[in-house]
């Protein structure tokens, strides 16, 4: 029989997962083509072209013990040493390859991030709305995490209510920016006073209070917009990145850690997180792909065919009667439910074969996440139907 607190996680299975299949069995009834599937964050752009051809380099040219064989728990140091190196340049920093660890993902990077951190009963915060699986990512180290409510009228940290959720029992806050779902980039100003806050409180309660940045989405911005770099305002910071949107490879589960070279206990943080990378089964990032990723450190993926998405969507929904933010980053809306019941919507969207994820999922209810990553043909096919569905909901 099944662990009980694997009995409760398949219980509660991901809500964007269960959605996705749905689309797959409208798909056989109604034809793929009839079928508006916005329920995953799955990039629909290719890759740089060049990803290709520097595999094929690296496997004809490099050595197979030095591509496929073991490395250093934290990665390859030539690896880390280039991406190092990128991050220095671009954010005017001062960081070496021991500041880097290679992760599987974004999703390797928080888990032994959390593994290292967390007692049981330690508490971590989020901001509302966030991704669903930071719950099961603290629960795993069987530490509590608890949301802040959202200010909903910008998605910005509402520290108001941020400071009254830290407690002593506070080991770290969790923030994502550009943010999924909303696609809101935290601002230069709102960072500096989060870091303010968590300093006071440090000063106040006399502990140690880790910021843990989530970035899969960093390179995903619009209309010239800044994702400012965490690691200038607080220093017992952290950056979690993935490649799996800049460079469109979700499949590879490849990413990094950032640690602050200023951080309490660097030496402890970095001894941890390297045993952590072991333990969790993990093992190493995967060695061909921290070599590809060295290679294409410059590259990204054409972010205009996301902004044209964007524009068309957002454009069609605001001149319906929906209300939402403009998104500056990520590929994600986050409209307002003309019912307080957002579960009830998405059933009522799925009448015009729509697949929305209600925003509960992302402890926001009374909105509704949209994922915009696929084709823009399919997107205009659609129109219709979200003009059926405001209809149905008599919006303007």
């Amino acid at each position: 029989m099944i662990s009980n607190k694997m009995k409760k996680l398949t219980a509660n299975n991901s809500t964007i997962r269960a959605m996705f299949e749905e689309g797959k069995k409208l798909a056989k009834i109604y034809g793929e083509e009839n079928v508006f599937d916005y329920s995953i964050g799955n990039p629909n752009v290719e890759p740089p072209e060049n990803i290709k051809s520097i595999i094929n380099e690296i496997l004809n040219e490099e050595s197979p013990n030095l591509v496929h064989g073991y490395m250093n728990n934290s990665g390859y140091e030539d690896v880390r040493t280039s991406i190092s190196d990128f991050i220095n340049k671009k954010h005017s920093l001062n960081l070496n390859k021991d500041n880097i660890v290679m992760t599987c993902g974004a999703a390797g990077g928080l888990n032994i991030l959390l593994k290292t951190l967390l007692n049981p009963e330690d508490e971590v915060i989020t901001f509302a709305p966030f991704f669903g699986e930071y719950k099961n990512y603290v629960e795993n180290f069987d530490g509590k995490l608890v949301v802040v409510e959202p200010d909903t009228t910008t998605f910005e940290p509402n520290l108001d209510a941020l400071k009254e959720k830290i407690t002593n029992k506070t080991k770290a806050l969790i923030i994502n920016t550009p943010n999924n779902p909303t696609g809101v980039i935290y601002s230069d100003k709102a960072l500096k006073d989060l870091a303010t806050v968590l300093n006071e409180k440090q000063q106040e309660l006399g502990t140690t209070i880790y910021l843990i940045s989530d970035e899969p989405y960093r390179e995903i911005v619009y209309d010239n917009a800044e994702v400012p770099c965490i690691l200038k305002y607080y220093k017992n910071s952290f950056i979690g990145y993935s490649y799996s949107k800049s460079l469109s490879l979700p499949g590879e589960r490849i990413g990094y850690v950032v640690i602050n070279n200023e951080m309490d206990d660097f030496e402890d943080v970095i001894s941890s997180l390297n045993v952590a990378n072991r333990i969790l089964g993990f093992v190493n990032a995967p060695s061909l792909f921290q070599r590809v990723i060295a290679k294409c450190l410059d590259a990204e993926v054409d972010v205009n065919i996301y902004k044209r998405n964007r524009d068309l969507l957002y454009n069609h929904l605001t001149k319906i009667g929906f209300d939402c933010i403009k998104p500056q980053g990520a590929f994600y809306l986050f409209p307002k439910t003309p019912i307080a019941d957002d579960k009830k919507f998405c059933e009522d969207a799925k009448k015009f074969n729509l697949l929305l994820v209600p925003g509960s999922a992302f402890g926001c209810p009374g909105f509704v996440r949209l994922s915009y990553c696929i084709s823009y043909e399919k997107i205009e096919k659609s129109l219709s139907a979200f003009t059926k569905l405001a209809e149905l909901y008599n919006l303007k």
